[in-house]
C-alpha cells in the first residue's frame, strides 16, 4: 500500500463519518490496514489529517472543474451560478458537511482545524481566481467576492434559509435565473 492507494479509502471514510471519528484505528480499518502502517506512511496523525484534507480538497476541486466544463465562464455571474449549482448537488453534500465541520472546529480552536481551513480556503480562492472571466479586471477580488457569496448562500440553504439567500442575492443582482 502507498499513500496514493490509502488516501481514497481514507477520504471515503471521512466524507461519510466526519472528522470526529478520525482516530487512527477507524481510519486504518476503513483503509484495510493497520494504524502502524498509517503512521509509517504519514509519520503522525496530524500529517495524515492534513494530507487527507488536501486530497479531499483536490477531489472537490476536480468535481467543480467538471461542473464548469471546458469553457471558462464569460461573467462572474455565470461562474457563481455554475459553482452554486454544483455545490447544491447531492454528491457534493458530504464535502459541504465536512467543510462546515472544519469551520466549526476552527471556531472552537481545535488543534489543526484553523490551519486546514486556511489552506483549503487559499486553494479554493486560487481555483476560483483561475475561473474568473478572461477579461475580469480584478480576478483575485472577484474570487474573494464569489467565495463570500457562495459560502453564505450554501450555508443559509442548509439551515433552511434558502429564501433568505435568494432574496439577498436578488438584492445584489447575483441570483440564479
Amino acid at each position: 500500500m502507498s499513500k496514493e492507494t490509502l488516501l481514497p479509502k481514507l477520504a471515503a471514510h471521512v466524507l461519510e463519518h466526519g472528522l470526529g471519528g478520525a482516530s487512527l484505528r477507524p481510519l486504518a480499518k476503513a483503509a484495510q490496514t493497520s494504524d502502524r502502517m498509517l503512521l509509517y506512511h504519514f509519520g503522525n496523525k496530524e500529517t495524515l489529517i492534513r494530507e487527507l484534507l488536501a486530497y479531499i480538497a483536490g477531489v472537490y476541486s476536480a468535481a467543480l472543474d467538471m461542473a464548469l466544463r471546458d469553457t471558462r465562464p464569460l461573467t462572474r455571474q455565470e461562474c457563481f451560478d455554475r459553482v452554486l449549482a454544483q455545490g447544491k448537488q447531492p454528491m457534493m453534500q458530504p464535502f459541504m458537511v465536512l467543510w462546515w465541520e472544519i469551520v466549526a472546529g476552527s471556531a472552537r480552536g481545535l488543534p489543526g482545524y484553523a490551519e486546514a481551513a486556511e489552506e483549503m480556503i487559499t486553494k479554493q480562492l486560487d481555483w476560483l481566481q483561475s475561473q474568473m472571466p478572461e477579461d475580469d479586471p480584478d480576478p483575485a477580488g472577484g474570487a474573494r467576492y464569489l467565495l463570500t457569496l457562495l459560502e453564505g448562500t450554501l450555508m443559509l440553504g442548509v439551515i433552511g434559509h434558502a429564501d433568505t439567500a435568494r432574496e439577498g442575492l436578488l438584492a445584489s443582482n447575483m441570483a440564479e435565473d
